[in-house]
């Protein structure tokens, strides 16, 4: 009875021990395996980190690519201005005013997204709108000039840019301010003012017409072209050309000695009459006429060429029409260029409605007799070439082009 009892006592021992065993086995494994609360903090932290610091880095990522391109179409202005002339979206007597009202409005967004007033009521929904008209512009580019042809000056002509990165890059913004609006939570203690938003645009549409002046758009009309110039003392009805001051009644001598010479008309460049206090007459023989803005490489590489040609005997006279953009910088464009020619400055309108829509810098016309009988612009596929003038110069005029 005694050692039955002292074997259930041992028995009886054996399976607490091994039941303490368990528990503590099971309690081990189980705070090994499960993170306790402190771990639980740790590995939710850098999620609560980046939710929170997230939307501040989208919404500089959006106020950095706003004030980029804002800044980029200010450089040079023009260049925007004629952009939206280009597109039949005003005229050059509102481009000047529209064109600093768009810059002043990109600066606008850029600071008003990051700042809370109206933030998810206001500024992302009309910022998001603004994208997608633009994506609807840039997709009827894209059909009907294609994805990669020329620049859409979303960043001026300062960072060009082809219709489909433009595109790209306005759905990734639209993606981020899509992300802003259901992520951005508005508080009822935080009342939002519109006057800030409104100060906002005023303020950075101001500081465009400050430092960007200009002289508000005359209106004055171009001069009818392709008429026929009827005042004998400017009609050519020999082989050999002259030109004849109406002023002194001088007769100067032949600059070029022209053969089959066209009909004269009367060109509209026939209203420039005065090149640095000399009068001439642009529609009389043959004449160079140069469309260039003083700050424009591509246009110092072009008069520079001109002024080599110009050596040669019987080469045209050169004259520049000079864009009133940067004027301060003439006298550098012709030490730059080793070249010199009697010019004119043309305020930006003016100079533009000469020039024509859908040209740019640097434009070279080869005029006869006021007929345009070579012309080039830019420097992509019609830019200047010294051979191309010279073959036109020394050619007859069956291929004259009108003057339109």
């Amino acid at each position: 009875m005694h050692e039955s009892r002292k074997s259930f006592d041992v028995m009886m021992m054996k399976k607490l021990i091994f039941k303490i065993f368990f528990i503590n086995l099971t309690v081990r494994l189980k705070h090994t395996l499960a993170p306790t609360r402190t771990q639980n903090k740790l590995i939710t932290h850098p999620m609560r980190r980046m939710h929170k610091y997230l939307p501040w880095t989208a919404r500089i990522i959006v106020c950095l690519l706003f004030l980029i391109s804002g800044i980029a179409k200010m450089f040079p202005i023009w260049g925007f201005e004629k952009q939206l002339v280009d597109l039949g979206i005003c005229g050059w007597c509102e481009a000047p005013y529209l064109a600093r009202l768009l810059i002043g409005l990109e600066l606008a967004i850029a600071i008003a997204i990051l700042q809370r007033h109206y933030l998810r009521q206001l500024v992302i929904p009309v910022t998001i709108l603004l994208l997608a008209a633009f994506c609807i512009h840039l997709s009827i580019e894209m059909y009907q000039h294609g994805a990669m042809n020329g620049n859409c000056g979303c960043f001026g002509q300062l960072i060009p840019m082809t219709p489909l990165e433009a595109f790209i890059k306005n759905i990734i913004t639209i993606a981020i301010l899509v992300y802003l609006y259901r992520n951005i939570k508005t508080t009822q203690q935080q009342e939002s003012r519109i006057t800030v938003l409104l100060l906002i645009y005023i303020s950075s549409a101001f500081l465009l017409f400050f430092f960007f002046p200009f002289c508000p758009c005359a209106k004055e009309e171009i001069a009818p072209v392709a008429s026929v110039v009827n005042n004998p003392a400017l009609t050519d009805t020999t082989n050999n050309a002259v030109l004849k001051d109406t002023t002194t009644g001088k007769v100067a001598p032949p600059e070029v000695v022209m053969e089959e010479a066209p009909k004269k008309i009367k060109s509209k460049f026939s209203e420039f009459t005065l090149f640095e206090n000399k009068p001439v007459n642009l529609d009389e023989g043959k004449k160079i006429v140069c469309l260039f803005a003083p700050g424009c490489d591509h246009c110092k590489k072009t008069a520079k060429a001109l002024w080599v040609l110009s050596q040669k005997k019987g080469f045209p006279k050169v004259y520049i029409l000079f864009m009133n953009e940067e004027a301060n910088l003439i006298d550098d464009f012709f030490k730059e260029s080793g070249s010199r020619y009697p010019y004119q400055v043309l305020d930006i309108p003016r100079f533009w409605k000469l020039s024509g829509a859908g040209t740019t810098t640097p434009g070279v016309i080869y005029l006869w007799n006021g007929n345009i009988i070579r012309s080039f612009e830019g420097i992509e596929k019609n830019e200047f070439n010294s051979e191309a003038i010279l073959k036109a110069i020394e050619a007859k005029h069956e291929g004259v082009q009108p003057l339109h």
